[in-house]
């Protein structure tokens, strides 16, 4: 499906029908984990139509004990029935077990469904669902970060984004895997010049493989910081992702200042190599981290390291990046997976 449908301004605000009738279609329970945040949800899905999202909720991850405690807390609240849920999780399921490093619990497919009293659970990569959800954005919804013309969808389309972790997918137009998922927020992180080479070098003394997601997440900014001011010798001042953010928006500490530019020229950088990789038209950057450094995300410093690809840095001048509030992007996608894989 290559038509927008209308996406909300709020990405907080639950798209709610007038009816308290639920329209036809098959309805379940859909939800977006990533390691800070649960946003679960009681949509209805049908063919060829949009997912419609009936009931929102958004929940801690740290205040629950495990993710069958938030789907049940939800189907009880929200009197959603429990025939179906598909969560878009953050990580990489093996076997019976979730693979991942930013989640408060461990997870199991068999024990979560069965604790939570579902007839059946689907566990999808949460970008996976980022990248379904991608025909529904609507562009009054995206902020452009490099190219200066209208929007419209080109494929394939690389979805990414930092948040507790690192996110990454691609979006093809359609056939029968739209999607290839990815784990690149595990891939051995890049520099691009010398101070992230020296910045790599403190890193790689505590971690022998350090990945994407140790600078460009929440959590890397928190490792990135303490860096920078080695570097510079200085005292690290801030504590928590959300401090240190606060700090930079204020202009009031270099340091601060100095991270948030460093981690978006990264960012900038790491995603130029996957449009490149990838072979992407188009690129949307997502993320609960991208929402809050906007403005630092347009100082010029993730333009110019995206574009600084050689002679390749032509042909990203015609792939566009847009910015898109996460909101109920996962929501959406993990419906949008599920109407693909069991509705004609």
């Amino acid at each position: 499906m290559n038509v927008a449908v209308p996406y909300p301004a709020n990405p907080e605000v639950p798209q709610m029908t007038p009816s308290p009738q639920a329209p036809p279609g098959r309805e379940l329970i859909v939800a977006d984990v990533g390691g800070t945040f649960a946003r679960v949800a009681r949509v209805v899905v049908a063919a060829g139509r949009a997912p419609q999202i009936l009931a929102y909720q958004k929940y801690a991850c740290a205040d629950h004990p495990d993710l069958a405690s938030i789907l049940s807390t939800f189907a009880r609240d929200e009197h959603a029935g429990t025939e179906a849920a598909v969560v878009a999780i953050a990580g990489l399921l093996d076997g019976d077990t979730l693979v991942n490093a930013n989640l408060p619990w461990p997870v199991s497919l068999e024990r979560t469904r069965q604790a939570s009293g579902l007839g059946s659970l689907a566990l999808i990569n949460d970008f996976e669902a980022v990248a379904y959800a991608v025909p529904y954005l609507h562009a009054d919804g995206l902020s452009p970060l490099s190219g200066d013309h209208p929007h419209t969808f080109h494929w394939p389309a690389l979805v990414l984004g930092p948040g507790t972790g690192l996110g990454a997918a691609l979006r093809f137009e359609g056939g029968t895997r739209p999607v290839l998922a990815s784990e690149f927020g595990h891939a051995a992180l890049a520099p691009g010049n010398a101070l992230e080479m020296e910045v790599l070098g403190l890193l790689m003394k505590r971690w022998p493989h350090v990945d994407n997601e140790r600078v460009l997440s929440g959590s890397g900014l928190m490792n990135l910081y303490p860096c920078l001011c080695e570097i510079r010798g200085a005292t690290p001042r801030w504590q928590t992702p959300e401090q240190l953010i606060a700090a930079a928006q204020a202009g009031d500490d270099a340091l601060a200042v100095e991270t948030l530019e460093v981690f978006c020229g990264w960012l900038g950088s790491l995603t130029g190599d996957l449009a490149i990789a990838f072979g992407a038209r188009a690129v949307y950057l997502a993320g609960g981290i991208s929402g809050h450094i906007e403005q630092f995300l347009r100082k010029g410093a993730f333009r110019e390291r995206y574009l600084n690809k050689g002679v390749l840095g032509h042909v990203l001048r015609h792939v566009p990046v847009w910015r898109v509030d996460h909101g109920q992007l996962g929501v959406m996608g993990a419906a949008a997976w599920y109407a693909s894989h069991h509705l004609d």
